[in-house]
């Protein structure tokens, strides 16, 4: 360890401002588009299910990238892996803005999907080049960029495609990201770490099989039958492709990701409070932008544009951003054992609210100001579990593993918003009950009950065995 440490270079100046750039922009594009979805199925001639691969083509291609990129990134050759993903993000930016037709445009987004797998890179850059002090805030602040991106990304995407039309997004985000790899070309060092390990390939197979699977299931569900036989069987061969690959693993010498980690409790509530805090997430972000487009004839919605629903995300992305400047604070006072709950707690407030308090615009902004302050302290405070775990050459495998679970949880949250809504929603009708929101406050509140459980009660767990708890 200490040999290390010796062997860092000073950084420059600017690696953590660029760093948080790259994940920022990576953020940015990954929700790149949500809220146009009609309009790309109407520009492309394509139906809505067909329409909506756009986002989740991006996904899929960074759940599988996410540890390829993290395991070949713990080695020698981080700062070529680094600037390779945001070429590729460059690239599928460019590809997805050219009136090229629907088959290039899905290849450049999953093009742009190699590069959203690089915050890994990214938080064990910082691990390996700052100061323990900068290193924990500056840690935090790049894990809680995956908030604040999102909630960036909808307004983005709506004042651009007012403004531009269909394409203009997609150009904006090929400049940001072109931008994000001339700063990472200048200020992004090479790894102190000469240690190579050996690509598990059939680990990736397996990976990408299942996870194509999972993610086709949830993408199609409600379009197929959630209770087809389609759909079920899909969902089926999914799960047994991710237990062979679990198994293999488990097995396999250098293993694409370490589960073996797992074992750590700390490892195992990081795992457990991101899955279920991505779930919140898109729990409430998804049904906040339609329940706002939602038209007043219908007696409870709030009649706004594509524009007005990406506003509305700001103050979630503020929050997300200006609580990072706190927890590494909080944490130093108190303990990660503590702040994790209690910023569960916050977000159960904001689904309690979603749930009883949505009449106006300003119970809205409100929501989402208080959602922010959870969402971002979450995901401030679990780099901090998962680093007090595993050793140095791990990080960025363990975090790669950690936003494979980020990206499940997504889609699983809007799948599931999604499936809440059209069970409430009458034969014939366009838009569900009022009712159907106030389900979904009730099932995300009952999800943060349980993160929160999940953050006393393993590390409890672990106490009680007479291990020591790392500070």
């Amino acid at each position: 360890m200490n040999e290390r440490r010796s062997d860092r270079r000073t950084p420059s100046r600017g690696l953590l401002p660029g760093l948080t750039l790259a994940c920022l922009v990576v953020a940015v594009i990954s929700s790149l588009g949500a809220p146009l979805i009609p309009v790309i199925a109407l520009a492309e001639h394509v139906s809505l299910a067909e329409a909506q691969w756009s986002l989740t083509i991006t996904l899929l291609v960074a759940s599988v990238a996410a540890p390829v990129l993290g395991r070949l990134g713990d080695g020698p050759d981080r700062r070529r892996v680094f600037l390779f993903a945001l070429s590729a993000l460059t690239l599928g930016g460019v590809l997805a803005a050219l009136p090229l037709g629907f088959g290039p445009f899905l290849l450049g987004r999953g093009l742009q999907g190699l590069g959203v797998g690089l915050t890994p890179l990214a938080i064990a850059t910082a691990r390996d080049n700052l100061s323990p002090e900068r290193m924990r805030a500056g840690v935090a602040m790049l894990s809680t960029t995956a908030a604040v991106g999102v909630g960036l990304g909808y307004p983005i995407t709506g004042l651009l495609a007012e403004a531009g039309g269909l394409h203009l997004p997609y150009w904006f985000g090929a400049a940001v990201a072109a931008l994000a790899l001339l700063i990472a070309w200048r200020v992004v060092p090479g790894s102190v770490s000469r240690r190579r390990e050996r690509l598990d390939i059939t680990g990736a197979v397996l990976l990408g099989a299942g996870l194509s699977g999972l993610l086709l299931a949830l993408s199609e569900g409600e379009a197929w039958g959630w209770g087809s036989a389609l759909v079920i069987g899909i969902f089926l061969a999914a799960a047994a492709v991710l237990a062979v690959w679990v198994w293999w693993e488990l097995r396999v010498t250098q293993p694409l990701v370490a589960l073996r980690l797992l074992g750590e409790r700390a490892v195992l509530t990081a795992s457990v409070a991101t899955l279920l805090a991505a779930v919140g997430m898109y729990l409430l972000i998804s049904p906040v932008t339609t329940f706002v487009q939602t038209p007043r004839a219908t007696g409870y919605g709030l009649g706004g544009t594509v524009v007005i629903a990406g506003l509305v995300l700001i103050p979630f992305s503020a929050t997300s951003y200006l609580i990072t400047r706190v927890v590494p604070w909080l944490v130093r006072r108190t303990s990660y054992e503590l702040v994790l709950p209690l910023a569960s707690a916050m977000m159960l407030a904001a689904m309690i609210l979603f749930g009883l308090a949505r009449d106006n615009i300003w119970e809205i902004v409100l929501i989402m100001a208080i959602a922010g302050v959870g969402t971002g302290s979450i995901f401030a405070v679990l780099p901090g579990y998962l680093m007090r775990a595993v050793p140095e050459h791990e990080t960025s495998s363990a975090m790669s593993f950690n936003q494979i679970l980020r990206y499940v949880g997504y889609s699983t949250g809007s799948a599931l918003a999604a499936v809440l809504l059209q069970a409430q929603t009458a034969p014939g009708q366009e838009f569900p009950a009022n009712s159907g929101y106030t389900i979904i406050g009730m099932v995300a509140g009952l999800g943060w009950v349980l993160t929160a459980a999940a953050a006393i009660l393993l590390p409890l767990r672990r106490a009680r065995r007479g291990l020591p708890r790392q500070g």
